[in-house]
C-alpha cells in the first residue's frame, strides 16, 4: 500500500525495537507521522525517553505522551510489585498487562479521529513474542471492526485501518527490516526492567527475544546492558 505525504497516521511508539521499525515502515510509505506513547505506570521511564528519541530521529511531525494509570489496578509484573521472571514459562506470563493494547489503541483511535486520520499503526507481533493475547491477528482484526463501529469517522468516513506490519515477522526479520530502513536500534529500549539510563538487564523475556533476534539475523546487538 502506498501513501502520500499528506496522509496522517497515528503510530503507537513504546520505545522498543518493534514500534521503531513500525514507525520507519509507515514513514517509508509516505505517511505523516503522529507518534503516540502511553505512560501507563510501567516500571521505568527510560522506555518513554527512548520513545521520544525514536519519534524525533525517525521524523515524526509530532510526539504526544498520554498518561493512563494502569498501576492503580495492577495485575502485571510491569504495573505492580511482582517480580519480572527471568525464565520463560508456559501460558500467559505475568508481564502481560491487562487490556494494555486495547487501551492504547483506543487512545490512538481517539487522536486519529481528531486529526482526521484513518490509519493507526502498532508494532504487535505474533511470532517471537511472549504469548500475549492482545498481540494476535484476531485481536487486531477485532479492534479494527470495533474502530469502524465506534467512531464518527468509521460510520461517516472512509473507514479506520489498523496496520500491524510486524504481526507475522520473527524478531530476526524485524531486526533486518530495521537495518534496511536505517533504524538506530541503540536508541531503543526493550527491557522490562531497564535502569534509569536505559541499560538492559539481559535476562528478562524481552531481552532474551531481542538478543536472539539480532543473533539469528546475523547483526551486531547494539543493546546497552547494565
Amino acid at each position: 500500500m502506498s501513501g502520500s505525504t499528506s496522509r496522517k497516521a497515528v503510530i503507537l511508539v513504546s520505545g522498543g525495537m518493534d514500534s521503531a521499525v513500525t514507525l520507519a515502515i509507515a514513514r517509508q510509505q509516505g505517511f505523516q507521522i503522529h507518534a503516540l506513547s502511553v505512560n501507563y505506570g510501567q516500571r521505568h521511564s527510560s522506555e518513554l525517553e527512548a520513545a521520544a528519541r525514536v519519534a524525533h530521529m525517525l521524523g515524526a511531525v509530532e510526539h504526544k505522551t498520554v498518561h493512563v494509570d494502569l498501576r492503580s489496578i495492577g495485575g502485571s509484573a510491569l504495573t505492580a510489585d511482582i517480580d519480572v521472571p527471568e525464565e520463560g514459562g508456559e501460558g500467559i506470563p505475568v508481564t502481560y498487562v491487562p487490556a494494555r493494547n486495547t487501551i492504547m489503541l483506543s487512545i490512538a483511535l481517539g487522536w486519529a479521529e481528531v486529526l482526521g486520520s484513518t490509519d493507526i499503526w502498532c508494532g504487535v507481533n505474533a511470532v517471537d513474542y511472549s504469548g500475549y493475547p492482545d498481540c494476535r491477528p484476531a485481536f487486531v482484526e477485532a479492534f479494527e471492526r470495533l474502530a469502524n463501529l465506534a467512531t464518527k469517522a468509521g460510520v461517516e468516513g472512509a473507514g479506520i485501518r489498523i496496520h500491524a506490519p510486524l504481526i507475522a515477522l520473527s524478531k530476526a526479520d524485524i531486526a533486518r527490516e530495521g537495518q534496511r530502513l536505517g533504524v538506530d536500534f541503540s536508541a531503543t529500549v526493550s527491557c522490562y526492567q531497564a535502569d534509569a539510563e536505559g541499560r538492559a538487564c539481559g535476562h528478562c523475556d524481552a531481552c532474551r527475544l531481542r538478543a536472539q533476534g539480532f543473533s539469528a539475523a546475523g547483526l551486531p546487538d547494539p543493546t546497552r546492558y547494565a
